[in-house]
């Protein structure tokens, strides 16, 4: 919850700086829609959200300057997705994207849709729904805003998206391979080959692949496979035993010792953080 908060108040940190010189001027004549907006604020930073929901909600109904009132539904969303009502931020979210799709900032509100989509994934092995769609939501964001801070956060919880959709093929070929049906096995190990090489699941699908079709007889994919593991991952345990199988007398030697990446990913886990 702690990080929640933390993350909320990083992502309206430039929503909100920019904005309160604008909210303190106040005509005479109007609905103080200012002072609700001030009161949604105040309560939002103390983190009553219920409240902050409310007087944002209210403010963007009596702001005539589309840009405050724009900026008061955004809020009203983050407010709602403070307290986990998803289903609730969402269509605040959606709404706003049609009510006022040239706001300066729907970059957010994009950010916020793809992050509360990817909050909602539990148990992959039960539900493949919400996985799908917190990956199709962040490429959306990916291929609309590359190169912003965003991003970076964005194609981390994709890594890990690609990896769970692998995994959850993975456990089902095998499950295939367990009662001999060679065939669907086949087709899930390929998929993976296929849209998830990057995962960290890849070396031991080919493996599979090669196990497979060498014993079913078919030599030539055997070998196909077996070249694409050790053409990539030669160094791979997957690959020795993918060498053990079409070489039976093969032994695999001892490995050398090679200098830790412990310092290098953690360079890169510290810059993600």
């Amino acid at each position: 919850m702690f990080q929640k908060i933390v993350l909320i108040f990083i992502l309206i940190f430039s929503l909100l700086s920019c904005s309160k010189n604008e909210i303190t001027y106040e005509p005479q004549d109007k609905v103080d829609a200012y002072e609700l907006y001030r009161e949604g604020y105040n309560a939002f930073e103390r983190g009553d959200y219920f409240f902050a929901n409310k007087k944002f909600s209210e403010a963007e109904l009596n702001f005539e300057i589309v840009e405050l009132a724009a900026k008061s539904a955004l809020m009203s969303s983050y407010a709602l997705y403070g307290i986990n009502f998803y289903t609730e931020s969402l269509d605040n979210l959606e709404r706003y994207l049609r009510k006022y799709p040239a706001d300066k900032n729907v970059i957010y509100a994009h950010y916020l849709i793809a992050l509360i989509h990817y909050e909602q994934i539990s148990d992959e092995k039960k539900d493949l729904r919400p996985l799908i769609e917190a990956n199709k939501k962040i490429d959306f964001f990916l291929s609309k805003y590359p190169d912003t801070d965003y991003s970076i956060d964005l194609k981390f919880k994709k890594d890990l998206i690609q990896n769970q959709l692998a995994a959850k093929e993975l456990y089902v070929a095998k499950y295939y391979i367990s009662i001999q049906k060679w065939v669907p096995a086949i087709n899930r190990l390929k998929k993976i080959v296929q849209n998830y090489d990057k995962t960290i699941f890849i070396e031991e699908a080919l493996h599979r692949l090669v196990e497979i079709h060498y014993y079913l007889g078919l030599n030539d994919e055997a070998q196909k496979y077996a070249k694409l593991l050790g053409y990539n991952y030669n160094s791979s345990e997957w690959f020795e035993q993918s060498y053990k199988v079409l070489n039976k007398d093969y032994k695999i030697p001892k490995k050398k010792r090679v200098a830790s990446k412990d310092g290098f990913f953690k360079k890169i886990l510290d810059k993600i953080k």
